[in-house]
C-alpha cells in the first residue's frame, strides 16, 4: 500500500495544492516531539524536491528550534475529501526570516502578505511517501479562521516584535529558536 518516491510527482503537487490543512512534525535530540497543524494557504511546492510554508506568529516556535538543532522535518497531508490518500514529505529544513539574504528571493512564492508573518520554513526533501488513507474520515471544508490574522493586526508590528521576543525565542524545552 505505501509507496516511497524520491521526489514529488505532478499528481502529488496538485493534491497538495488542493489541501486546506497540513501538519508539521519536528523533534530535537531530546525533549518533546512537536506536531503542528497549519493552514491558511501558506504551503508551497517550490520544485519537486523543495517545499515550504509561510509561518505566522503563534504561541510557540518549536519548529524553528528543532530545525536549528538537527534540521529534520516531516510534513503530513491527509485527503479529508475525495479519494483517500496520506502523503508524507520527509526532509531537512531551515528557517528564513525577514532580513535574511534569501528572504526577498523566496518570499514572493508564498502569496500575498499576511499579518503576523514571522518566517519561512523551507525544506529540501529526502523522500516522499504515499499511503492509502482508508481510515481517514471524510470532512467538509467550511472556511479558514480569521482569528490569528485579526490578532496580528490588533497587536501591530511593535506588539508582534515584543510578543516574539517574549514567547517565541525559546522552545518549551528551552532550546533557542533563533528568534530575537
Amino acid at each position: 500500500m505505501a509507496r516511497i518516491l524520491p521526489t514529488l510527482t505532478e499528481t502529488l503537487i496538485e493534491f497538495i495544492r488542493s489541501q486546506h490543512l497540513f501538519f508539521t512534525a519536528t523533534a530535537a535530540g531530546s525533549g518533546r516531539v512537536n506536531v503542528s497543524p497549519k493552514g491558511m494557504d501558506t504551503f508551497r511546492v517550490l520544485d519537486a524536491k523543495q517545499v515550504g510554508y509561510l509561518d505566522l506568529t503563534g504561541s510557540g516556535n518549536e519548529t524553528a528550534a528543532h530545525l536549528l538543532h538537527n534540521g529534520r522535518i516531516t510534513f503530513l497531508f491527509c485527503a479529508f475529501m475525495g479519494s483517500p490518500l496520506i502523503l508524507r514529505l520527509y526532509g531537512h529544513g531551515r528557517v528564513v526570516r525577514p532580513g535574511d539574504p534569501d528572504w526577498s528571493e523566496l518570499r514572493p512564492s508564498f502569496g500575498p502578505e499576511l499579518p503576523g508573518e514571522r518566517q519561512l520554513i523551507v525544506a529540501q526533501l529526502d523522500s516522499v511517501q504515499t499511503s492509502c488513507g482508508f481510515g481517514i474520515p471524510l470532512y467538509t471544508y467550511e472556511a479558514d479562521r480569521t482569528q490569528l490574522l485579526d490578532w496580528a493586526v490588533k497587536k501591530g508590528e511593535d506588539g508582534l516584535n515584543s510578543y516574539r521576543s517574549e514567547k517565541n525565542a525559546r522552545s518549551i524545552d528551552g532550546f533557542p529558536t533563533g528568534q530575537s
